[in-house]
């Protein structure tokens, strides 16, 4: 703090005592977790941007970037522990120590492959309690930037799906992992394939445009807080990766973005002025692409694919029962089939089954989430998962639908595509796995109150 003497003329009164006046300075803290929260960014943009680097960037390190999150998400849980920063809790610890015992139960009673329990069991100790040290370092403000970053980034990348939807899949936005010139898509309908955008697999796409959808409704309902020419864009962006994604699952998160606010609104009628008309311009402006051969193709492509899924899985109710209560239902009925301690942690993973049966492209326990936690560990340790997991999201859509009250959209609204996401996502595909553990954190970052990033401290002494 700087300090000025005065000189002898200056003094008053005669006093021949030098005073001191202590001047005040503001004094700048940085936020304690910048590092934190860089590590979380870079989490969050390697997500996105992995699959890029993967196919086109550095097609020759493919197999290491798949687990280029692994070993940032170890630091980010050690960084905050270190810090106590990382909460403890039912969830939290629950997950470490059955990631505990289901590393020792797959050797000793499992496959007996100590790579693949390992692979197994970062999901449980150290991707899930990232979800915490995010919602622990994150705040609202933090989560907003986020949310109009992905808002940019929906853009282009809708663009990109274009080009890879009317390319040939030897074209170069069509290469797959590792630089195969064979294609990334995967097979959609009427000869069109479903593009990945810059992910290694097609859900990336699906999964991405989801979460700017609930982004894209929030802002809608507080539009001040960001560009309306870029909220626009995304707009159209969502609109449009519909069809040119080729994904069910896609129009799946949307309509549950939907369907969310409209619950927001229901309980503030104040706000569907404006959700009306958001609703009104998107109807028009969907009429209005679908007059252009470039919509319509993607459209007539995607309602084909669309009615005859649904034929092959028995209608809307059968896609229902099948995906949702029917993968819970059907693994508890099968677990009868399967050994008590499962077939080991990670074996129903991509890596556990090229380590194991060398082909990443079986599945070795189940396609669905829950079938394959219960495969893998067994009735007890499967299900304990399961029931955090159900608990988890309970808590979180409680808790954002009370901050509704308040006018406070934002968590709700992640909730919105969260849900069904963090309940029984295939957390053992590393793009699903990542989007959950940003859904999961951000949504527990949203329900904090904003932190200043500087604090400025003014002190006036007088000596």
């Amino acid at each position: 703090m700087a300090t000025i003497e005065i000189p002898a003329a200056m003094k008053l009164g005669g006093n021949n005592r030098s005073k001191r006046f202590h001047l005040a300075k503001p004094i700048i803290r940085k936020d304690p977790n910048l590092l934190l929260k860089q590590g979380i960014w870079a989490y969050f943009l390697l997500l996105i941007f992995e699959g890029a680097l993967r196919k086109w960037v550095l097609p020759g390190l493919s197999t290491p970037l798949l687990v280029v999150r692994d070993p940032l998400a170890l630091w980010l849980v050690l960084l905050a522990w270190k810090r106590n920063l990382l909460p403890v809790n039912l969830y939290v610890n629950g997950m470490i120590v059955i990631g505990a015992l289901g590393i020792i139960t797959a050797l000793a009673f499992g496959h007996g492959n100590f790579a693949v329990a390992i692979y197994g069991a970062r999901i449980l100790m150290f991707h899930f309690p990232l979800m915490f040290v995010i919602g622990r370092v994150f705040d609202r403000n933090d989560v907003i930037k986020i949310g109009k970053a992905t808002i940019w980034i929906t853009i282009p990348m809708a663009i990109l799906i274009a080009m890879q939807f009317y390319s040939p899949q030897t074209a170069w936005v069509n290469r797959g992992v590792g630089g195969d010139m064979k294609g990334g898509g995967f097979d959609g309908a009427m000869g069109f394939f479903r593009p990945p955008a810059t992910f290694s697999f097609t859900n990336g796409t699906a999964l991405f445009f989801g979460f700017s959808a609930a982004y894209v409704f929030y802002f809608w309902l507080t539009p001040k807080s960001i560009n309306r020419l870029v909220l626009i864009g995304a707009t159209l962006g969502v609109l449009i990766a519909i069809p040119l994604s080729i994904s069910r699952s896609l129009l799946s998160l949307v309509l549950a973005c939907l369907l969310f606010s409209l619950i927001a609104i229901s309980r503030n009628p104040k706000y569907l002025g404006k959700m009306v008309l958001a609703v009104v311009v998107l109807i028009i402006t969907f009429a209005v692409l679908s007059q252009l051969s470039f919509f319509a193709t993607p459209m007539e492509v995607f309602t084909h694919r669309f009615t005859s899924a649904n034929e092959t899985e028995g209608g809307v109710s059968g896609v229902f029962v099948d995906r949702f209560l029917g993968g819970m239902v059907g693994a508890i009925i099968e677990s009868a089939d399967k050994p008590f301690f499962g077939y080991g942690l990670g074996m129903g993973t991509s890596v556990g089954s090229m380590l194991i049966a060398g082909d990443h492209t079986v599945y070795l326990i189940s396609e669905g989430e829950w079938g394959r936690l219960i495969g893998e560990m067994g009735i007890i340790m499967g299900f304990s998962i399961i029931i955090i997991r159900i608990s988890f999201v309970y808590n979180l859509a409680i808790d954002s639908f009370r901050k509704i009250a308040s006018n406070d959209f934002l968590p709700w609204m992640i909730c919105s595509i969260g849900i069904l996401a963090i309940m029984q996502g295939q957390w053992a595909q590393p793009t699903s796995l990542g989007f959950d553990v940003i859904l999961g954190g951000i949504t527990l970052a949203a329900l904090r109150t904003p932190n200043r990033k500087l604090w400025l401290v003014k002190t006036m002494e007088t000596q």
